[in-house]
């Protein structure tokens, strides 16, 4: 006969558990609501940049419209995977493994237009006079297009060793959708680890690059106080973003110091590592930029 002793360690399971599962679904509810304001602020957002001609017509301001659609379709797809995790619901190995690569590519995205971004500022300051000749609406156009290639890229190599390495008969399972469910092999793990790595050393050089050469202009010109000492601050937020959006990194760390408290660890990476990082961008750049402040004050506060 069971005694009371053998009850109490169960009935402390249950309760750790309990409280485990309340923090999950506060964090959770809590990310569902940063997500809503970040929607409300994208979308304020572009209805700035695509009512303003002036706004449409500039390649940086096309850069930062493009990077509040990327974030958004990145949030959307990682919530929606998320949320199939979070209550495990199957789907079919194809159709999982497009919404990963959706949700993947995106991500890759973000990192590349803020050098793209970075560069567009470097040109501004450190060739004024050629700046509407090279960063036109049609090359930036075509820089976004360059960015989506690069993305996919690692999602095509994944396809192809994954393809090569598994029976046909994979791909008509039904999986609990994540990135994790379809990794079989060492080499897309090493696939995915040299993707970060190039993009996180690329990105950063680019941003490290500019951001010195913008400065010493500054420095040359009335010792700074022109819009190039304006622009090394912007490409200073780029790195602050740039550094965001790599915190993904810090998930194996997380891993391995809070492995008593698995049931979090899935939350945790996906409010800190995946959204955040998604949440500040419009605030750091676009509260920021003088165009969209002022609009965005106007329309608040509902002033003609």
């Amino acid at each position: 006969m069971m005694n009371i002793t053998d009850i109490r360690p169960n009935i402390t399971q249950v309760s750790g558990y309990s409280k485990q599962e309340i923090m999950r679904l506060s964090l959770l509810g809590l990310t569902m609501i940063c997500f809503v304001f970040f929607v409300l602020v994208l979308i304020l957002m572009l209805s700035i940049y695509f009512t303003k001609i002036h706004a449409r017509e500039e390649a940086r301001y096309l850069l930062f419209a493009h990077m509040l659609i990327t974030d958004l379709v990145y949030l959307l797809f990682s919530l929606f995977l998320f949320l199939i995790y979070f209550y495990p619901i199957t789907f079919p190995v194809p159709l999982c493994y497009v919404l990963v690569t959706v949700s993947s590519t995106s991500m890759k995205v973000t990192p590349y237009n803020l050098a793209v971004m970075s560069l567009e500022r470097y040109v501004a300051v450190c060739f004024s006079l050629r700046h509407g000749e090279i960063c036109t609406l049609h090359r930036t156009g075509i820089a976004i297009g360059i960015i989506w290639t690069i993305g996919l890229i690692p999602n095509v190599a994944d396809l192809i060793v994954l393809t090569t390495s598994v029976d046909k008969d994979f791909f008509s399972l039904y999986v609990t959708c994540s990135r994790t469910r379809l990794t079989i092999t060492s080499m897309q793990s090493s696939i995915k680890l040299f993707t970060y790595s190039l993009t996180f050393s690329l990105v950063g050089l680019i941003i490290i690059f500019t951001y010195i050469k913008i400065t010493m202009v500054a420095f040359k010109i009335d010792s700074g106080r022109t819009s190039a000492s304006k622009a090394g601050k912007t490409v200073i937020l780029h790195a602050f973003q740039l550094m965001l959006c790599m915190t993904a990194f810090s998930y194996g760390i997380l891993d391995v110091v809070l492995k008593d408290f698995v049931v979090l660890l899935p939350i945790i990476n996906f409010c800190f590592f995946m959204c955040l990082p998604r949440f500040l961008s419009p605030l750091i750049y676009g509260v920021r930029d003088e165009l969209f402040r002022h609009h965005t004050t106007r329309i608040i506060f509902c002033k003609n």
